[in-house]
């Protein structure tokens, strides 16, 4: 069911993201807001495996929205506020996420997890109903028809330089990122830890981090640039992950080495971000789109790797392996600056 929402959440990035460079952004969002909250229902009311399976893709195609939302803050914004822009969105979407995870959690053990999808499908459909209200309406100039904008995304990772650069070191420090978490809860719930479910649940506190940093990014881009702001977040998801190997038994080297991962992935995402927003403003869902491909490529990658590096050595290996991507990406930046 997992895999299914995130093969939906795939999809939609390929075949539904590109459509906000054709249509209103509005309508898009509220066509995908009604579906969401439909399959949410089916899900929650489903009475078998197929059916839950099928609606689990439905509801990935349809968390699309928050793909739409994205080009649509970068494309109202100014130059100049670009990058705060980005800041308050990728701190909202962090609070999401955490937020998300402790409410599910706490009903989907009170209540059941039938109960988690009827939350789902009610707070789909009222922002959805907000999103329509207050979104405003814009009108793109891009005629293309569908099959044409689909394929010219490809045209469009040939053309730009600093896509194609963005796009593999987000692939690259995601990938990391992703295989620290897709192992952290196996780690832990080992000697010396020895962690129950609930407790490792509260890592989770730790990735509120991401919040500041993407905050701090979102202010520091127009002053500092991307370029360097990007070296940073680089050299502090490195240095987390080596803390993070050296003190693998100590609680406060695991929480410092997350910390700062979680300081430098989000802080990057909203400098990399600023960068592919600033390449074609008729071209921002699909550029958006070719990122994420990217971005949520290297997560599944990252995180297949780590569980297998786990499973035939331990938690050191694994850090090592994050830092050595992320230090690739880093050597990238650095000898391919655009």
């Amino acid at each position: 069911m997992p895999a299914a929402t995130q093969l939906g959440y795939a999809a939609a990035l390929l075949f539904i993201s590109p459509l906000g460079d054709r249509f209103p952004r509005r309508n898009v969002i509220a066509i995908l807001s009604v579906l969401l909250t439909l399959t949410a229902f089916t899900a929650a009311f489903s009475q078998t495996g197929y059916v839950l399976i099928v609606a689990c893709f439905v509801l990935g195609l349809s968390a699309n929205i928050t793909q739409q939302l994205i080009p649509f803050a970068a494309s109202l914004s100014s130059a100049k506020h670009k990058a705060q822009v980005m800041g308050t969105v990728m701190t909202g979407l962090t609070m999401g996420i955490l937020i998300s995870r402790v409410i599910s959690g706490s009903i989907g053990e009170q209540l059941g997890w039938r109960a988690v999808f009827i939350m789902s499908g009610v707070i789909s459909a009222c922002f959805g109903l907000l999103l329509y209200r207050f979104l405003p309406h814009n009108k793109p100039t891009n005629t293309l028809p569908y099959f044409r904008l689909i394929t010219s995304m490809w045209g469009l990772v040939k053309q730009h330089t600093i896509l194609r650069q963005s796009a593999l070191i987000g692939a690259l420090w995601f990938a990391a990122f992703n295989a620290m978490w897709a192992t952290l809860a196996l780690h832990v719930s080992k000697p010396p830890f020895s962690y129950d479910a609930q407790q490792i649940g509260l890592f989770g506190i730790i990735a509120m981090s991401g919040i500041v940093g993407a905050k701090l990014s979102g202010k520091w881009v127009p002053k500092f640039g991307s370029y360097r702001i990007l070296i940073v977040s680089m050299t502090l998801i490195i240095v987390g992950f080596i803390i993070a190997a050296l003190f693998a038994d100590r609680l406060w080297g695991l929480a410092l080495g997350i910390i700062l991962i979680d300081l430098g992935v989000f802080s990057g995402q909203v400098a990399n971000q600023v960068r592919i927003f600033s390449i074609d403003p008729a071209a921002q869902s699909r550029i958006n789109a070719v990122y994420m491909l990217f971005y949520y490529s290297g997560a599944t990658l990252g995180s297949a790797i780590g569980v297998k590096i786990i499973s035939q050595f331990n938690w050191f290996f694994v850090c090592v392996f994050c830092a050595a991507i992320t230090g690739l990406g880093l050597l990238y930046h650095c000898f391919k600056r655009n």
